[in-house]
């Protein structure tokens, strides 16, 4: 496995994993499948002081995982939310573990103070995971999201670096 700098040949396959979680999971809140130009949009707000890594296995990107702007409100400037997306072949193989601890090595070398992530009550697997990490629940907030036929909570962990 390699992690590395997300590039933009690496899209399409960012994409696949994307889609599979629009239609499968309640990790995101798309409804619909996104476009690759859509997709490629999102890419370019990535890049510098907000880095987007993948792990790549074989040849074929596995997951990814990045920081983005928490708040455009000046105060926030030190804060990040990180999102981590794997594929389904993938999951349970380590990859997750992986890719957090380079986007938290990163985050603290960027001098970010604060993370957030935003997570599907539900999701277990990826509270576990972000738990591990230091990560504390900050709140919750009930049906924020409609999914599936059924209203989605969403919980708040924080990881004070």
């Amino acid at each position: 496995m390699i992690i590395r700098e997300a590039k933009i040949e690496d899209l399409p396959g960012m994409l696949d994993i994307y889609n599979d979680a629009v239609r499968n999971l309640t990790a995101t809140f798309d409804l619909e499948e996104q476009t690759l130009e859509q997709r490629t949009k999102w890419f370019h707000k990535y890049g510098g002081k907000y880095p987007l890594i993948v792990a790549e296995v074989e040849g074929e990107i596995a997951g990814y995982c990045g920081l983005s702007m928490y708040n455009e409100k000046a105060a926030y400037a030190r804060t990040a939310e990180v999102s981590i997306y794997l594929s389904s072949r993938f999951r349970g193989k380590g990859i997750g573990r992986a890719l957090m601890t380079e986007i938290l090595k990163r985050a603290r070398e960027l001098d970010f103070h604060a993370i957030i992530a935003g997570i599907t009550e539900g999701n277990d697997v990826s509270v576990k995971l972000h738990e591990k990490f230091g990560f504390k629940l900050a709140g919750r907030i009930t049906e924020v999201g409609f999914k599936f036929g059924e209203w989605q909570n969403v919980l708040y962990l924080q990881l004070t670096l």
